[in-house]
């Protein structure tokens, strides 16, 4: 799974901004300014029709862990949806952030912090495999170009959420996207909060049916994505 999280923790890569993290390394915040949880629930949530799909042995997966706000969504949806067992949620990062200003992060969603207090406790230790009450979480640090090609997974949906491909291009390359494609499992499903062209192209590239919908907030469009019969790994 590469580096420990402790290994690859990135220092000062963080400014507030009216109580928004926003990357220095990117130029852009780690979610929405006007309310991250309600855009992660529309984007990501919504745009892989979740939790409608969960399933024993769900298996979610995710470009930019970020602040963990997508992990902690899904995860209290799945527990919310009185499913049993764990749901397995693989996430490719590489600038893992500091447990520090991930509570702060967290700390602007209150109804979370139960699962947050849980995370974070394991997020100190560095390592990047946790296990909790109804999640199994592993944190594939380094450069997603490098580390997913090497996966062994298959994802049932996929929440596409680097930054802005304007800004990280390289998580929205048609070579990245094609390998999303090949880790996707039969019938699985992407979502992202982007619509833009070469992003749904190259989605298209890799073999998934690409539709634009109602985007969160400002956004007026967004992106989901549904794998084509024959296309995984």
């Amino acid at each position: 799974m590469g580096a420990g999280i402790g290994q690859k923790m990135q220092r000062d890569q963080i400014e507030w901004q009216d109580g928004t993290p926003v990357s220095t390394l990117y130029g852009d915040p780690f979610f929405s300014r006007q309310d991250g949880l309600a855009e992660t629930r529309h984007v990501f949530l919504g745009g892989n029709d979740l939790p409608a799909r969960f399933r024993p042995g769900f298996h979610i997966a995710e470009t930019g862990f970020g602040t963990g706000l997508n992990a902690l969504c899904a995860w209290a949806a799945w527990r919310a949806s009185g499913q049993t067992g764990q749901l397995a949620f693989t996430s490719f990062e590489a600038h893992p952030i500091s447990a520090r200003d991930m509570a702060r992060a967290h700390a602007a969603f209150p109804q979370m912090a139960a699962l947050s207090d849980l995370l974070l406790a394991e997020w100190r230790t560095g390592r990047s495999a946790i296990t909790l009450p109804g999640l199994d979480l592993r944190i594939v640090v380094g450069d997603a170009r490098e580390t997913l090609p090497g996966w062994e997974g298959r994802a049932d949906a996929w929440f596409l959420d680097g930054f802005a491909p304007a800004r990280n291009p390289a998580l929205w390359s048609e070579a990245l996207l094609a390998e999303v494609a090949r880790h996707t499992a039969p019938g699985g499903t992407a979502a992202t909060y982007t619509a833009a062209g070469h992003v749904r192209r190259a989605l298209q590239a890799g073999g998934f049916d690409v539709t634009r919908m109602p985007g969160w907030g400002r956004k007026r469009h967004m992106t989901r994505a549904v794998l084509r019969a024959g296309q995984s790994l």
